[in-house]
C-alpha cells in the first residue's frame, strides 16, 4: 500500500514539474525570441554583401557550426538537456589540391596557393573554431552566466614565409600566440591589464527559468508516554512524504520572481486506535496539507536598471565582434605568409636554373680545357682550376637544390592538412608564376597611413574592448551603491484529507498570507567596491593610451613598410644593372679568352661573378615581392587586393577564387633535375 502510495506521490511531482516546464517555456520564449534575432550567425550574418566579407572591419562572419551550436528548443522538454554532437575535424586534403597535380607534379600559381591556405591550413582552420567559441559566450551571457572571453592571438603554427608581424604591442605568452598575464586572473599585452572585464558590478540572476523540485518519504516511530491518553497506544508509526517544487526567473530589470508549491502527506498507523473527525484525536488520516506562494523581488540600488543587467550580453556581442576582427587579422597573416612562401619557392626555383647553368658552363670549360692539355695549347693547371671551378659550382648547385626541396615541403605544409598524401608526398611543386617589378605608382604615405588607422582588425579590438571597459566602468560605479530590495510575496494553504479540498482551499483564499518588505545591506568603509572601481577605471586608461600608441606604431609601421618598398624597387633596379654588367662582362671575357688574351681562370671566375648577378637580381625580386606583400599587410588591404572572400575564410571553402592583381606567369614552368648536382 505504501509503495503504491509513494508512486502515486512521484506521479504527481513529475506532474507539477511538467506544468511549471510549461509555465516556464512561454517566460524561455519570451527572453530569447528578441534576442536571438539579435545573434544570429547563420541568418543575417551569412546576408554579409560580398564587399563586405572582403575586409570591411566590423562585418560579420557566420560561425562554421552555427547550426550545431544553437541551443536547442525549449518547447520540447527533453531537447535543452540533450548533448550537441559536432563533427569530426577534416584532416584530409580539399579536392582542389589533388586537382593541380598532373604527371606527378603540382602545378601551383599563387591564385591556387591562397586558395589553399583558405580551404587547408590549420592556423586559420583553429582559429575558425573562435567565431563559435564566441557564440556560445553570447549564450551564456543571454541565459545570465558570466562570459569566459574570448583569444584575440594569430596563430604561428606555419613555419616559414617570414611574415610581417602586423600586430602591435608584446606578444602575450600564450599557446598560439595568445595574450595571458602573469599574475592572477588579469590577461592583456603591452603592459595593459584587462583583470575587471566581467568580474565587477552586482550579481545578474538567471535568465535561464529554473526549476526545482524536492520528493522525500520519512517513516517515524514515536514513543508515548502517556498511553492512557491515545487509547492504551504504547507508541504510534507517522508516515509523511513530501512533494515540493520551485519555479525561478530572473528578468534584466533586476527583477526576480520565485513560485514554489509544497505538498504534505502524512498517515498515522495503527489508525483503528485513534478516532478520526470533529471529536478524534486526528481530524484526517491521511493529512493532506499543501502551500504556495510567489515572491517577486526588486534591485533598487545596486543591480537597477535593464542596462546594467545586460552588460554581459552587450560585452559577449562585443566579444562576438573581436572574434571577427581577430578571425581577420588571422587571415591577413596567413595570407601574406602564403605570399612569402610562394616567392621564396620562386626564388629557389629560379637560382636553381641559374645555378645549373654555372655547373654546365664549369663542366664545359672542364673539358675544353683538358683537350687543349691533351694537345698541348694549355698549362695543365688550367685542369686543376676547372676542376676546381667545377666544384666549386656543384656545391652551390646542391646547396640551392636542398633549399629548393625545403622550400617545397614548407609550400606543401602550409597549403595541405595531410602532409602523408602519397600524391602530395612525391609530387614536386613547379611555381607557374614568376616575378616582376611592377609599374604601379605607389600612393601618398598618408593615404596610405589614413587607410591602415581604418582598417587594421587589431585597432578594431581595442576599440570594442574600449566599450567594454566603458560597460565596466559603469558596473563598477553601480556595485558601489548599497543593496536595497523591495520584496512583495502572496502565498496560500489548505489542509484537508483529500486533495480537492486542498486545492479547493487555495483557490479560494481560504487561508492567504500576503506582505511586502525591504532589504537593505550597506557594507561600512565598502573598501572592496572601490578598489574594483578604482581599477575598472585605470585600466580603462590604460585602454585609451595603448589604442593611442597602437596608431602610432601603425603610423610608422606603414611608412616603413613604404619606405622599404622603395629601396627594394631601387635594390631590384641595382642588381638588375649588375647582372647586365656581369653578362657583358662575362661576353668581352670569353672573346678575349678566344684571341689568348685571356685564361680560363680569368674566365671562370667572371662566370661566377656573373652566377651571382643573377643569383642577387633573383634575390631582389624576391625582397620586392615580399615588401609589396609587407606594405598590404600593414596597410591591411592584402584581403581586398588579392580578391579574398572572409566568408569563404569562415567557412573553409572557397567559392570565390582569389584574384592576385599584376601576376606574370611563366611561359615554360617545368621541372629542374632532382638530382642534386644535375648529373
Amino acid at each position: 500500500m505504501s509503495g503504491r502510495r509513494a508512486v502515486e506521490g512521484l506521479r504527481k511531482l513529475v506532474a507539477m514539474l511538467c506544468v511549471a516546464c510549461m509555465m516556464s517555456s512561454g517566460l524561455w520564449a519570451q527572453e530569447v525570441a528578441p534576442a536571438s534575432t539579435q545573434a544570429s550567425s547563420s541568418t543575417t550574418q551569412a546576408a554579409a554583401t560580398s564587399s563586405q566579407a572582403q575586409g570591411t572591419p566590423g562585418a560579420p562572419l557566420a560561425a562554421p557550426l552555427a547550426a550545431q551550436t544553437k541551443p536547442n528548443s525549449a518547447l520540447t522538454l527533453w531537447k535543452p538537456y540533450a548533448p550537441h554532437t559536432l563533427p569530426q575535424p577534416v584532416l584530409r586534403n580539399s579536392d582542389r589540391l589533388h586537382g593541380l597535380i598532373r604527371d606527378g607534379k603540382l602545378y601551383l600559381s599563387l591564385n591556387d596557393a591562397v586558395a589553399l591556405v583558405l580551404e587547408n591550413n590549420f592556423d586559420i582552420a583553429i582559429a575558425r573554431y573562435n567565431l563559435d567559441i564566441a557564440d556560445t559566450d553570447i549564450l551564456l551571457a543571454k541565459s545570465g552566466s558570466t562570459v569566459r572571453g574570448v583569444n584575440t592571438g594569430l596563430l604561428s603554427g606555419t613555419p616559414g614565409g617570414n611574415a610581417s608581424t602586423a600586430t602591435t604591442g608584446t606578444t602575450g605568452s600564450g599557446t598560439g600566440g595568445t595574450s595571458t598575464g602573469a599574475g592572477g586572473s588579469a590577461s592583456g599585452s603591452g603592459g595593459v591589464v584587462y583583470s575587471t572585464q566581467n568580474s565587477v558590478g552586482s550579481a545578474i540572476d538567471s535568465y535561464d527559468p529554473v526549476i526545482s523540485g524536492t520528493l522525500s518519504g520519512d517513516r517515524d516511530t514515536y514513543l508515548i508516554t502517556q498511553p492512557v491518553f491515545y487509547g492504551g497506544l504504547t507508541h504510534l508509526n507517522i508516515n509523511t512524504n513530501q512533494y515540493n517544487a520551485t519555479l525561478a526567473q530572473g528578468w534584466s530589470t533586476g527583477t526576480l520572481a520565485q513560485l514554489s508549491y509544497n505538498n504534505q502527506r502524512q498517515t498515522y498507523q495503527p489508525a483503528a486506535s485513534l478516532a478520526t473527525g470533529p471529536t478524534g484525536i486526528l481530524a484526517y488520516n491521511p493529512l493532506l496539507s499543501g502551500s504556495w506562494k510567489l515572491t517577486v523581488r526588486q534591485h533598487l540600488l545596486q543591480g537597477f536598471g535593464v542596462s546594467n543587467n545586460r552588460r554581459e550580453i552587450i560585452i559577449a556581442q562585443n566579444d562576438r565582434k573581436v572574434t571577427n576582427a581577430s578571425f581577420r587579422a588571422q587571415v591577413i597573416s596567413t595570407v601574406a605568409q602564403i605570399n612569402n612562401i610562394y616567392w621564396d619557392l620562386v626564388n629557389a626555383y629560379e637560382d636553381v636554373k641559374v645555378q645549373q647553368t654555372a655547373v654546365e658552363f664549369a663542366r664545359r670549360t672542364l673539358s675544353d680545357n683538358q683537350k687543349q692539355v691533351e694537345i698541348g695549347t694549355l698549362a695543365p693547371i688550367e685542369v686543376v682550376s676547372a676542376k676546381s671551378s667545377v666544384a666549386a659550382a656543384e656545391q652551390k648547385l646542391i646547396v640551392s637544390k636542398t633549399t629548393l626541396e625545403y622550400d617545397q615541403l614548407i609550400t606543401k605544409n602550409a597549403i595541405a592538412r595531410n602532409f602523408d598524401d602519397p600524391q602530395l608526398t612525391t609530387a614536386q611543386i613547379i611555381p607557374t608564376d614568376s616575378m616582376k617589378l611592377s609599374d604601379e605608382p605607389l600612393p601618398p604615405a598618408e593615404e596610405l597611413v589614413s587607410y591602415a588607422l581604418a582598417h587594421r582588425p587589431e585597432l578594431e579590438v581595442s576599440e570594442l574592448n574600449l566599450r567594454n571597459n566603458e560597460i565596466n566602468n559603469k558596473a563598477a560605479r553601480n556595485g558601489l551603491l548599497p543593496t536595497l530590495d523591495l520584496v512583495g510575496y502572496y502565498s496560500g494553504s489548505g489542509e484537508a484529507g483529500n486533495y480537492g479540498d486542498v486545492f479547493s482551499q487555495f483557490t479560494n483564499r481560504t487561508a492567504p498570507d500576503k506582505g511586502v518588505y525591504v532589504n537593505l545591506n550597506i557594507p561600512l568603509r565598502n573598501r572592496a567596491a572601490q578598489a574594483n572601481q578604482i581599477r575598472s577605471q585605470l585600466e580603462y586608461r590604460q585602454s585609451q593610451l595603448n589604442l593611442q600608441q597602437q596608431k602610432n606604431q601603425i603610423n610608422l609601421q606603414v611608412r616603413n613598410a613604404a619606405f622599404a618598398l622603395q629601396q627594394a624597387r631601387a635594390g631590384v633596379e641595382a642588381a638588375r644593372a649588375a647582372r647586365d654588367y656581369a653578362r657583358q662582362n662575362l661576353d668581352a671575357e670569353q672573346k678575349k679568352f678566344a684571341l689568348g688574351a685571356s685564361t680560363s681562370y680569368l674566365v671562370l671566375q667572371t662566370v661566377r661573378d656573373s652566377t651571382q648577378a643573377a643569383s642577387n637580381y633573383i634575390s631582389a625580386l624576391s625582397t620586392y615581392e615580399k615588401a609589396q606583400v609587407a606594405l598590404q599587410q600593414y596597410t591591411a588591404t592584402i584581403l581586398d587586393r588579392n580578391g579574398i572572400s572572409l566568408e569563404d575564410a569562415a567557412f573553409g571553402q572557397v567559392s570565390h577564387m582569389p584574384a592576385v592583381p599584376g601576376l606574370q606567369p611563366n611561359p615554360t614552368p617545368e621541372a629542374v633535375s632532382a638530382n642534386p648536382v644535375g648529373k
